[in-house]
């Protein structure tokens, strides 16, 4: 998911996908811990994919309150 598809989000959607993001990392981490892990890229995109929901819905934030 790129920065540019993530600004035209609004802020609780953007919030909902942080959350189902943050779910499927975890699972991911959990799997790997198991030793079922088929795709270890996954959690690089992951992590930062969270970082680009946090970062656009933080500038979003701080203009809304400006």
């Amino acid at each position: 998911m790129t920065a540019k598809e993530i600004r035209e989000l609004a802020p609780s959607e953007i919030s909902t996908k942080l959350r189902e993001t943050r779910d499927q990392l975890l699972q991911l981490r959990l799997r790997k811990n198991a030793g079922q892990v088929e795709k270890p890229h996954l959690l690089r995109t992951y992590r930062k994919d969270i970082a680009r929901l946090e970062t656009v819905l933080k500038q979003k934030k701080s203009t809304q309150a400006a």
